[in-house]
């Protein structure tokens, strides 16, 4: 009777240790999914995204398509964090696909009246896919620590460096399809870039069915759908909170130069980089491939910065190296850059390409790592301030792009990133003493 008792005692002990692993394994099999689902979406947007300006030139519709796509971001990224909360992370990924889509779709007929209703949505969508993916991700991570008694700053910090080496890699596959089907070098040409956007839509559509196989989680971490609102008025509440509140925190006021210097060193890849720099080096053709350099720069930067964030003071250290990169990069082309011939002529504007992703990789990573150890309460919110700085500042760089010159905007770029590091240093050693000063008496017990 004894050894029955003691066998029926132990059987549950071993079902919750399956099913302990197995939910492990859920938490990084999730990660897979979402990595693989945003590549296979954006290295379709941003190829496109890199030809804009060079496939609808008509009066400028892609550069203008561009900034209103941001101006939209900007704006609904206001609202995000309550459609993520309302609709739960998992189908919120899944709403913000459609307008990657849509857009794609709209490229196959350009013109005023496809490309800018499908710009205004997109900046819709894209603010939906990526507060939900901020929030989606960093639940993920807390589950995976909470379940497998790990640190949760180290799990953050990997998970993140998983997910945007993969997002990073987009930019080298999806210019690499690009140079595979404009061999010729005429992007303009009609039947080579239907042939492209038809492709990069059936890569989304392909994102789109991954995305559905995500397992629901809510922002604190939990799975499950998020329970209904009982009121209009109490998402009214929320929506006020979610866009006020966290500017009355002194951290959030802080990182938010940060975020503003995110977004202008991408627009200025994208707007300034490619045509002042990568352009008369080597030509529009060349485009494709600074672009897969400095993906695929990126992608190895994200997952090497990544695996060795394990804190506020880890990702101090990387932060900094990612910035002094890109001052490097700001200062060569400010002071000493001229286009010139042969090899060197074709060498520089890849190695800046380079070390611009390594710096884009780094920031990437650790101002997602450092909103999801910063920000437990209120995730979502903070993700969507995240995405409101950010691509206003992009957007503001398409805007301006025509009326300002190369050195104008490395200076701003300059002063930006000098603020935001100031700020930066400022903030971590604020938390690290916060921290500190909670800890001290247990140590003294």
């Amino acid at each position: 009777m004894d050894s029955g008792d003691s066998r029926d005692e132990e059987s549950p002990l071993v079902v919750s240790d399956s099913q302990s692993d197995k939910t492990r394994q859920n938490h990084t099999r999730d990660v897979h999914v979402l990595s693989c689902a945003f590549l296979l979406i954006f290295l379709a947007y941003g190829a496109t995204q890199n030809l804009e300006s060079t496939v609808n030139t008509e009066k400028d519709l892609g550069t203008i398509s561009l900034g209103i796509l941001y101006l939209s971001f900007t704006i609904f990224s206001l609202f995000a964090s309550l459609v993520v909360r309302m609709m739960g992370s998992k189908n919120a990924l899944i709403l913000g696909t459609t307008g990657y889509w849509l857009f794609m779709a709209a490229n196959l007929k350009p013109s005023w009246f496809t490309m800018v209703p499908a710009s205004v949505y997109l900046g819709f969508a894209a603010s939906v896919i990526w507060v939900g993916e901020g929030t989606y991700l960093t639940a993920t991570a807390r589950c995976h620590a909470n379940d497998s008694n790990l640190h949760e700053g180290t799990v953050i910090g990997n998970f993140n460096g998983e997910f945007w080496g993969m997002f990073a890699s987009h930019q080298f596959v999806g210019n690499l399809i690009t140079l595979a089907l404009l061999q010729d070098g005429k992007e303009g040409s009609t039947g080579g870039t239907t042939l492209l956007f038809i492709v990069f839509l059936c890569s989304m559509s392909l994102g789109t069915i991954l995305m559905c196989f995500l397992h629901r989680r809510d922002g604190k971490g939990e799975e499950g759908p998020l329970e209904p609102a009982v009121s209009a008025y109490s998402y009214a509440v929320s929506l006020s909170k979610s866009v006020i509140t966290p500017l009355f925190d002194v951290r959030m006021l802080l990182i938010i130069p940060l975020f503003v210097y995110s977004g202008l060193q991408q627009a200025f890849v994208w707007a300034e980089f490619t045509k002042y720099i990568v352009t008369p080096a080597l030509g529009v053709s060349g485009v494709g491939g600074s672009m897969a350099v400095f993906g695929a720069f990126d992608a190895v930067c994200s997952v090497v910065a990544g695996r060795l964030t394990s804190g506020l003071l880890s990702i101090t250290w990387i932060v900094s190296g990612g910035a002094f990169a890109q001052v490097i990069v700001m200062l060569w082309i400010l002071l000493k850059y001229r286009v010139t011939s042969g090899v060197l002529g074709t060498l520089y504007p890849l190695l800046m390409a380079a070390i611009w992703g390594i710096g884009d990789g780094i920031l990437n990573t650790q101002i997602n790592a450092l909103i999801g150890i910063l920000f437990k309460n209120d995730t979502e919110g903070a993700f969507a301030q995240y995405k409101v700085w950010q691509s206003a500042s992009i957007s503001a760089v398409f805007f301006l792009s025509p009326y300002i010159s190369l050195q104008a905007m490395l200076v701003v770029m300059l002063a930006s990133l000098f603020t935001a590091f100031s700020a930066f240093l400022f903030l971590t050693l604020k938390a690290e003493r916060a921290f500190s000063s909670s800890t001290s008496p247990h140590v003294g017990s």
